[in-house]
């Protein structure tokens, strides 16, 4: 009798527990966990919301780097992590809705694992090439390739730039190779230095270096012209109608984080989103704000998962 009043009294202290732990969070450094190299579009990304969040939550949010397996090493870690609030993974459209696709495991369920938080940006990619390659613009790279087949490589640094290169060739019949990267940088470095013609990124990893001379932009993977990349024509109005691939990054909590920081964590984000000059400078840095709820993120994860899914076996398409 006494040992089930203890293990009462201890159930119920427990569930008294919850919300104070949450009211009291943050009482320690928050971790954004990115599965990605430093330099890489996501991480710039996450190093701005970081310093963000720890303005307003006053504790410092920080960015741990976690790359490899095409962010599914970060992510998987990310989702072993304790459900206290202190751990947050940047997801991305490949880690959230593509590699479950690519890869026979990675190390975690996307859809069971997570505590959706908040949509924070789409980020454009764009197709672009040392100023020394022939061609100017998608178009003339797919009839460059058709002329010397077996001779233009393109870098790859990331799952999305690899379902670029993929739909690429799929709608051009060009007979382009991809080359697998790591990161950005090992990219950036190689096609700058122009031992690669060709690579795929985001706007954020690629406008400084097509604003220093160094690369040249061919074609952005939106329908429509975008801002970001004034005067770069889409690759959809290259002879490619429809063509369109978006990455994104959403800000995700190991399943089970108390809804009490998860709902807090959705409303600092949004208030940041909100800011005239967090906006500027998320412009600025290649990143077109988004927001939206958990809910909404939820709802838009199952939409992305949907779209490529079946575009990734149809392709046959298999993680390196």
């Amino acid at each position: 009798m006494k040992w089930r009043v203890f293990a009462y009294a201890l159930v119920a202290g427990l569930a008294c527990a919850l919300p104070s732990n949450a009211q009291s969070w943050p009482a320690k450094p928050i971790k954004i966990v990115v599965p990605y190299q430093a330099g890489q579009g996501t991480d710039v990304g996450a190093r701005y919301f970081a310093e963000q969040l720890t303005k307003v939550l006053g504790q410092q949010v920080y960015v741990d780097n976690k790359p490899g397996a095409g962010g599914n090493i970060g992510t998987a870690d990310a989702a072993r992590s304790l459900n206290d609030g202190y751990t947050l993974l940047m997801g991305t459209v490949a880690t959230q809705t593509m590699n479950e696709f690519l890869y026979p495991s990675v190390g975690y369920d996307s859809q069971k694992d997570f505590e959706p938080i908040a949509l924070v940006a789409m980020l454009p990619m764009v197709i672009s090439a040392n100023p020394s390659f022939s061609a100017n613009s998608v178009a003339e790279l797919v009839a460059a390739a058709k002329a010397r087949p077996d001779k233009i490589d393109i870098a790859l640094p990331s799952t999305t730039a690899r379902l670029v290169f993929e739909l690429l060739k799929e709608k051009s019949g060009a007979p382009l190779f991809g080359v697998p990267y790591k990161g950005s940088a090992t990219a950036m470095t190689e096609v700058t230095g122009g031992q690669v013609p060709v690579t795929i990124d985001t706007v954020t990893a690629t406008r400084g270096q097509v604003a220093g001379g160094k690369l040249k932009p061919l074609g952005i993977t939106t329908l429509k012209p975008s801002d970001l990349m004034a005067g770069v024509k889409p690759v959809s109005e290259q002879g490619f109608p429809g063509f369109e691939v978006t990455a994104w990054n959403a800000l995700y909590a190991p399943r089970g984080t108390p809804k009490a920081i998860v709902d807090r964590l959705n409303a600092e984000v949004a208030k940041i989103l909100a800011q005239p000059e967090a906006r500027q400078r998320l412009l600025q840095i290649g990143f077109e704000p988004a927001g939206g709820s958990p809910a909404d993120l939820a709802a838009f994860e199952k939409r992305e998962r949907d779209k490529w899914g079946p575009l990734i076996k149809a392709a046959g398409l298999k993680g390196d």
